[in-house]
């Protein structure tokens, strides 16, 4: 068995406090802080679905 390179042990560390890399490791695809990527999501969502919901009530107001 042969020992693992810094990019692999970057790569399967996920989140692990104990399994650290010397150059800080524990990226999850080049993102360091995966939540504010969750909440970057949520909000584009609820734009996405705020706009939706105005088209939709312009349109039904027009009727």
């Amino acid at each position: 068995m042969r020992e693992l390179t810094m990019s692999e042990i970057d790569f399967v560390s996920g989140g692990a406090d104990e399994c650290t890399s010397e150059d800080d490791g524990n990226e999850y695809a080049g993102v360091k802080d995966p939540e504010s990527v969750g909440n970057d999501l949520i909000s584009m969502y609820e734009g996405v679905v705020e706009a939706a919901s105005h088209i939709i009530e312009r349109v039904a107001n027009a009727l």
